[in-house]
């Protein structure tokens, strides 16, 4: 009975670490693509799209180092 207490309770803990991945990594790094298209876009059509670039890759580089930081182990 202690064994499937422990297999639900880590299996639970794995769907909230799915979770975190998913709300605190993938959503951020959509948004952070959709910074670098628009930036390449309205470079694109000689408009003022540089910042727009630059700051969605510093957000992805950002993103890049909080995954290693906290999932380096």
């Amino acid at each position: 009975m202690k064994d499937s207490r422990n297999y639900w309770t880590a299996k639970k803990m794995s769907n909230q670490s799915l979770e975190l991945i998913y709300l605190g990594f993938l959503l951020p790094g959509l948004f952070s693509l959709t910074l670098v298209a628009e930036g390449i876009y309205k470079i694109s059509k000689h408009e003022e799209g540089f910042f727009t670039f630059a700051l969605g890759i510093l957000f992805l580089i950002g993103l890049g180092l909080a995954y290693l930081f906290l999932f380096n182990q």
